[in-house]
């Protein structure tokens, strides 16, 4: 169980409680957000990637098509078990193990591109951008990457995010509103900031993949006990069944940011090696 006084109000969440539900509601995002890291001429061909959080490998699934050479580590070890049944069943050479980003090792000027979808609140990182930064090459980005639903613009999503609320007063990953994805401070001192980029998407649900898919969040599945998830289940649903039709969107944002190892960084780096 993981518990951070920043999120939640300290609640702790366990993130293997809720694998199933996210390796089958929570492969949700769209083509344009893969296509906004492929113009970039990331996560493509010829290049490695790094991703850390990975969870259930949405992101090295999805992007195994462009060629890249993938990595995904994740703190829970039933993530990442679900990451690669998913895998195996598509037939993708992924590489996927469990270790805290903190702890990831690989030598100096191993990777092109790193990527953390979903999961930048979590890590220390005056250990981890450090380490980042050396484990990239020469050029190398950092890919911050998230999308959240939005709430004042959604009245499902209000509806859903009011009945969390309901059951963990705590939670704090509601009332998101389109902003740029946020970038810890540490790693000013290792990267240039080179691309911050917002945009609105409607996504497609059924009124079981949005159960599923708020489900899946840190503040129901991974943190509220059997019987509160069970009084969950039945509230959401019966709310579904009155205010959604079987086909609907909810308005999402999608929010980027990339980060480039610091020239004159790497140039220390190689001197003191």
């Amino acid at each position: 169980m993981q518990k951070l006084v920043n999120i939640d109000g300290g609640k702790p969440f366990d993130w293997g409680k809720t694998s199933q539900d996210y390796a089958k509601f929570r492969d949700i995002y769209p083509d344009e957000f893969y296509g906004k890291i492929v113009q970039r001429g990331l996560c493509v061909n010829g290049q490695r990637v790094l991703d850390i959080g990975s969870g259930t490998g949405v992101l090295p699934r999805n992007m195994y098509r462009y060629g890249a050479k993938w990595v995904g580590t994740d703190i829970s070890k039933e993530q990442i078990e679900q990451a690669k049944l998913l895998a195996e069943e598509q037939d993708m050479d992924i590489e996927f193990y469990t270790c805290r980003a903190e702890d990831i090792s690989y030598p100096d000027n191993t990777f092109d591109v790193v990527t953390a979808c979903q999961c930048i609140w979590y890590p220390d990182h005056d250990i981890l951008a450090p380490k980042l930064a050396k484990m990239l090459k020469p050029g190398g980005k950092f890919l911050i990457l998230y999308m959240g639903w939005l709430p004042f613009e959604d009245k499902i999503a209000a509806k859903s995010e009011e009945i969390i609320h309901k059951y963990n007063p705590g939670w704090s990953g509601g009332g998101d509103t389109v902003k740029p994805v946020w970038i810890p401070p540490q790693y000013s001192e290792y990267f240039d900031i080179t691309l911050q980029e917002q945009f609105r998407v409607p996504v497609s649900f059924t009124r079981e993949s949005w159960h599923g898919r708020v489900r899946a969040c840190r503040g129901v599945g991974a943190s509220l006990s059997p019987s509160d998830l069970a009084k969950w289940d039945a509230e959401h649903m019966q709310m579904l069944e009155r205010e959604a039709n079987e086909n609907f969107t909810i308005q999402h944002y999608i929010a980027i940011a990339e980060l480039s190892v610091k020239k004159q960084r790497k140039t220390n780096d190689t001197k003191d090696n």
